[in-house]
């Protein structure tokens, strides 16, 4: 599973990306159950604030199936917040 994900907004309006491929990652497990679970979360509005991250992230699966989910920075739970900091470092 290939995991990307761009953040943008946020007060200096600057943009990040990252990209991940958890196949070889120790931790891989928890990591593609972290990308499944977004699937199935209530994640808000996904509306922008002033001065807040937005979150775009792309999953691409073994099969080339490609899904897409867009976070706003105040919908951000632990789960999704350990995903998306270990994609961006």
């Amino acid at each position: 599973m290939i995991v990307s994900v761009t953040r943008s907004g946020g007060f200096a309006g600057l943009t990040k990306q990252g990209e991940l491929d958890t196949s070889g990652q120790p931790d891989a497990d928890r990591l593609e159950a972290a990308v499944r679970e977004l699937g199935a979360k209530d994640l808000g509005t996904g509306r922008p604030q002033p001065d807040r991250y937005m979150y775009r992230l792309e999953v691409r699966d073994a099969a080339d199936d490609v899904t897409q989910h867009t976070v706003a920075e105040q919908d951000v739970d632990a789960t999704t917040a350990w995903l998306l900091d270990r994609i961006l470092s």
